[in-house]
C-alpha cells in the first residue's frame, strides 16, 4: 500500500534558546588542561616558588575558556529540525532525522538530546553532528514504536562547542509535537499484494457471470421471448423503434463491515514473532482489519468499520476509495483496549441500524471464558437473520502450547486438564455458530491477517454474500 503523504508526520524546526540555571559548561579539553597544569607540583617540590607556574597556568586556561565561549555562536543562530520520511507504524522500524543548522561564523561541534517517547524508541536518542558555518548537519536515529495512537513527541537539547572543545553551551529547540503511530502498513502492503496477485487470476477464470439474475446492470438488447416485461427500458424502446429490455448480472460490489471488539479479551499481550515487542491481540487484529479493507477495496467492494468497547470508539459509513482508505486507517491508529468487557449489544444494534442491505459481517473478537453462553455468541446470531457473518475468534497460542505440551508433574496435570476444557468450549461454542450459518472459526493472531484475506476471496469466489 502507498502510504498518503499525509501519514508522514510534519516535520518541526525551531531556533534554539538558553534554558536552565546553568547555560554554560566547560569542555573536557578543559579539564585535560587543567590536568596538565599539575606538572608544575613535581618542581615544586625543591622549589616552592615554582607552584607560582600553575596558577598561571590555570588563569591561562581560564582566558582561553572564556574567549572560545564570546566565539561560540548565540544560541538563537542554530536552528534545529526532526524529520520523519516514512509514516511511523506499529513494530515497523524507520528513521527520523535531526539537522542542527548553524548561522554563525564559527563552525560547531553539538551533542543533540532528542525528548522522545519510550513508546517510539527504548533508550533516548543521543545524536552527535559538526555544523559548519553557515551549513548545516543531519544525523539520523532508529525507531520501533512499541503502541499504536497520537503519541507525544518532546524538545531538542542540544550541547555545542567550537573546535577548541573549551567552552561550552547549553540550549534547547522547542520541537514539541504529536505523531501518530499507524497500524503496520508494510505488513498490510506485503499480505495483500500477496494474496492477491497469487489468487485473482483463479478467481476471474471461475467467476460466473449470471446473466439475468441479479440487479445490477449491464446492457441493453432487443426483448426476447421469456424476458420479465419488468425489464424492459421503454426510454430505449422509444428512441430505437424497437422493444429494448435490460440485462442484468450478478452484483459484484458488495458491502463488507468490519466490527472491531476493543474490550479486555483483546489486551491479552503475545510476543510477536522475529521481534522483541509484545503486542497486544488487539493489534493483530488492527492490522488484519486493514489488510482486508486494502483487499475488499481492490475488489470493489465498500467497507465500512465500527469498533468498540464500552462505547462505540469508531464508526465509518461503507463507502470505497483512496479517502475512504485513508480514513481505516486512520480510525485503527486512534482504536485502544479498553479493561472492561465490551458491549456487544451496543454494537450490534448501531450496525443493523446503520446497514439494512445485506452485506458481509467480519466480527474480530474473542470468547469470555464464562458458564454461560458469551453475549457476542447471540449477538452474532441476531445478524444471521439479516447478513452474512464471518465470526473470527482470535485464538490464544499460550492455551494450544498447554495442550500440546505431556504434563510431568501432578501442577501441570492440572493445568493440562483445565486448557483441554477451555479448548474443548471454545470449540463447542463455534460449532453451535456454524451450526446456525455463521461462518465461524479460531484464528491464531500471527496468522490472522493472512487467513481473514483468504476466507474473504473465498467468500466473493462462491457468492456468498
Amino acid at each position: 500500500m502507498n502510504p498518503a503523504p499525509s501519514f508522514i508526520p510534519p516535520a518541526t524546526s525551531a531556533r534554539a534558546r538558553s534554558t536552565g540555571r546553568f547555560r554554560i559548561g566547560f569542555g573536557v579539553r578543559f579539564f585535560v588542561a587543567l590536568l596538565i597544569g599539575l606538572v608544575w607540583v613535581v618542581p615544586a617540590a625543591w622549589s616552592p616558588q615554582l607552584i607560582g607556574g600553575m596558577f598561571i597556568w590555570d588563569a591561562l586556561c581560564l582566558l582561553l575558556w572564556a574567549l572560545d565561549l564570546q566565539r561560540l555562536p548565540k544560541p538563537g543562530e542554530l536552528e534545529l529540525q526532526r524529520a520523519w520520511h516514512t509514516p511511523p507504524s506499529l513494530a515497523v522500524r524507520s528513521k527520523v532525522s535531526v539537522e542542527l543548522r548553524n548561522f554563525g561564523r564559527r563552525a560547531v561541534f553539538a551533542r543533540v538530546t532528542d525528548e522522545t517517547s519510550r513508546a517510539l524508541c527504548r533508550e533516548i536518542p543521543v545524536l552527535e553532528l559538526a555544523a559548519p558555518a553557515g551549513d548545516s548537519a543531519t544525523a539520523e536515529y532508529e525507531i520501533l514504536p512499541a503502541q499504536r495512537g497520537d503519541l507525544a513527541v518532546g524538545r531538542l537539547f542540544v550541547r555545542y562547542q567550537s573546535a577548541l572543545r573549551l567552552a561550552e553551551r547549553w540550549a534547547v529547540a522547542d520541537t514539541a509535537t504529536s505523531v501518530r503511530v499507524l497500524p503496520n502498513l508494510e505488513q498490510a502492503k506485503q499480505q495483500t499484494l500477496y494474496l492477491i496477485r497469487t489468487r485473482q487470476v483463479a478467481m476471474e477464470r471461475r467467476r460466473r457471470r449470471l446473466r439475468g439474475l441479479g440487479r445490477e446492470f449491464e446492457s441493453l438488447r432487443e426483448y426476447r421471448t421469456g424476458d420479465e416485461f419488468r425489464n424492459i427500458s421503454w426510454t430505449a424502446t422509444a428512441r430505437r423503434s424497437k422493444v429494448i429490455t435490460r440485462v442484468f448480472q450478478v452484483e459484484r460490489s458488495q458491502t463488507v463491515w468490519i466490527v472491531l471488539d476493543a474490550g479486555r479479551l483483546l489486551r491479552q499481550q503475545i510476543v510477536r514473532d522475529g521481534a522483541s515487542l509484545r503486542l497486544s491481540k488487539l493489534d493483530y487484529a488492527v492490522d488484519a482489519a486493514l489488510s482486508l479493507a486494502q483487499v475488499a477495496m481492490h475488489s470493489g467492494d465498500r467497507v465500512g468499520l465500527l469498533a468498540y468497547g464500552r462505547e462505540i470508539q469508531q464508526n465509518l459509513n461503507a463507502d470505497r476509495g483512496a479517502s475512504q482508505l485513508h480514513s481505516i486507517v486512520e480510525s485503527l491508529a486512534v482504536v485502544r483496549a479498553e479493561p472492561y468487557e465490551a458491549d456487544h449489544a451496543r454494537a450490534a444494534r448501531a450496525l443493523l441500524s446503520e446497514q439494512q442491505r445485506r452485506s458481509l459481517i467480519v466480527w474480530i473478537t474473542d470468547l469470555a471464558e464464562t458458564a454461560g453462553t458469551p453475549d457476542v455468541v447471540e449477538y452474532a446470531l441476531q445478524m444471521t437473520r439479516r447478513h452474512l457473518v464471518l465470526f473470527a475468534a482470535v485464538g490464544q497460542p499460550d492455551l494450544i502450547e498447554r495442550v500440546a505440551r505431556r504434563p510431568e508433574s501432578e501442577e501441570e496435570m492440572f493445568r493440562y486438564t483445565a486448557a483441554i476444557e477451555i479448548v474443548q468450549r471454545r470449540e463447542l461454542l463455534l460449532r453451535r455458530l456454524r451450526q446456525r450459518g455463521v461462518l465461524a472459526m479460531e484464528i491464531m493472531p500471527g496468522v490472522l491477517a493472512a487467513a481473514l484475506v483468504n476466507h474473504y476471496l473465498d467468500i466473493k469466489d462462491r457468492g456468498l454474500i
